[in-house]
């Protein structure tokens, strides 16, 4: 079954217009059309796989954040570039609980590598997975606590320090239910970390339907610190900060590459992402990937 919005799936606001056609070029090679809202700028993918028929789009060896066993180069280098995004996934949530050690909830854990390390950097962690096959490895390779998505509800209220979310929101069918279970489970100065594909991205502008984050449709919202920052504030959280993700850029503009059919996508999204890295200096708002620290609003 297919999912038809007919307001903005966020704000509610019925006054929406088509933005942009893309097509899946992980598994079905389907056309998906986005809807932006013209009240908070969120663009959504209309049309989409309700949650029974989504799994099937998931069904891909391509899909490398459900899987530890790529062997091509390219593979190999996300792999290599995990392994240092730890380290300063690590700081920012040091920095932005400011404690070396707590709780913590990875949603989205995917294999575990990040909740595995936060783990024997001394916090206590758990995690949400919905893929069954990650969420097992993640158990077995890492004696984790991996849970399926419907444990979420049943977790006690204020019991984390953190909550994390690294580019998984924008897959949800509920983003504001998941959001308001985020607001409850955060104890008193606990923060949330939640990153996100950033869709007026330098990048964005130049592949437009190629662009490879959009992802159909598999990336169900497509946000950016407009349409974020409205998100987050329904949900009842203030903006805290925003960082960038600095090597998302230089992936995404490969895949985009590979999208558009380029003869040597590697060099060109090499080149593009350095590119597109250096002009976003001057201005973060426009990096490809962004990650929002906020806070549930304080009450008075």
């Amino acid at each position: 079954m297919k999912i038809l919005h007919h307001a903005c799936p966020v704000c509610s606001n019925s006054d929406t217009s088509f933005f942009l056609e893309c097509r899946d070029y992980t598994v079905s090679g389907e056309l998906f059309a986005l809807f932006r809202c013209n009240r908070c700028l969120l663009v959504f993918t209309q049309d989409a796989p309700d949650k029974n028929e989504m799994c099937r789009y998931y069904e891909s060896d391509n899909y490398i954040s459900h899987t530890d066993f790529g062997n091509t180069f390219t593979d190999k280098i996300y792999y290599a570039v995990r392994k240092i995004m730890l380290h300063r996934k690590r700081a920012l949530v040091r920095k932005a609980t400011k404690k070396n050690t707590g709780t913590l909830l990875d949603i989205g854990s995917g294999t575990g590598h990040f909740a595995a390390f936060m783990k024997k950097s001394g916090w206590k962690v758990s995690g949400i997975e919905i893929n069954e096959g990650a969420r097992e490895y993640s158990v077995k390779k890492f004696g984790l606590d991996v849970y399926p998505p419907g444990k979420l509800k049943s977790l006690p209220s204020a019991s984390f320090d953190c909550i994390t979310m690294w580019h998984v929101l924008e897959h949800l069918h509920d983003p504001m239910g998941t959001l308001s279970e985020i607001k409850r489970l955060l104890a008193t100065g606990g923060m949330a970390i939640i990153a996100l594909p950033n869709n007026i991205s330098f990048d964005s502008f130049r592949y437009r339907q190629f662009w490879a984050a959009y992802d159909v449709p598999r990336h169900l919202l497509h946000f950016n610190p407009v349409s974020f920052a409205y998100t987050a504030a329904q949900a009842g959280f203030d903006m805290i900060d925003t960082k960038s993700l600095p090597f998302d850029v230089f992936y995404i503009s490969y895949l985009s590459e590979k999208n558009r059919g380029s003869k040597i996508p590697l060099f060109k999204g090499l080149f593009f992402g350095k590119l597109f890295f250096l002009l976003s200096l001057s201005d973060k708002s426009r990096i490809s990937s962004l990650v929002y620290v906020i806070a549930p609003v304080k009450k008075e």
